[in-house]
């Protein structure tokens, strides 16, 4: 019997949209000019990964409640132009999932456990971000339960 890694517990939200603006053009004020704009009409933004690419073009990927996505797609193409943005993506129907932890910087192994987990089921990731002490994955919504139970048969749950 293989050992399961102790994990804190599980985060989940099946109630998501993804909104990736892509192709920005990497300079300081990027993140500032998309995240005022939600800020100022009162949207949660409950999940945030940015990345350069080898051509120093941004990336950001967003998540918002389902129900905030016409608002965010609005206000995402209006910094579209001031950010020279090449395309505005999304997904109405994402879930994240996240696991966590005290020890997960003193534990390896953790985020390729799940991915596995994951991946053996064929639920495809389209984002990761961790901490510290979490990581968190979005996938599709519909692919939530058996992601979950995927995490459950993995990890040693408190």
């Amino acid at each position: 019997m293989v050992d399961k890694i102790l994990i804190g517990g599980i985060l989940q939200n099946s109630h998501l949209a993804r909104v990736s603006v892509m192709g920005v053009p990497d300079r300081p004020g990027t993140a500032a000019a998309i995240f005022r704009a939600f800020a100022e009409t009162a949207i949660c933004v409950v999940y945030i990964v940015q990345c350069i690419d080898q051509n120093n073009y941004d990336h950001i990927v967003l998540c918002v409640d389902r129900d905030d996505l016409e608002v965010t797609l609005r206000l995402a193409c209006e910094v579209q132009a001031e950010l020279c943005a090449t395309t505005i993506s999304f997904d109405p129907y994402v879930a994240s999932l996240s696991i966590f932890g005290p020890d997960f910087r003193e534990r390896t192994g953790i985020a390729g456990a799940m991915f596995a987990a994951l991946a053996n089921l064929g639920i495809n990731i389209q984002s990761i971000s961790t901490s510290i002490s979490t990581v968190t994955v979005i996938i599709a919504s519909d692919r939530l339960a058996d992601a979950v139970k995927a995490v459950e048969d993995t990890f040693e749950l408190p």
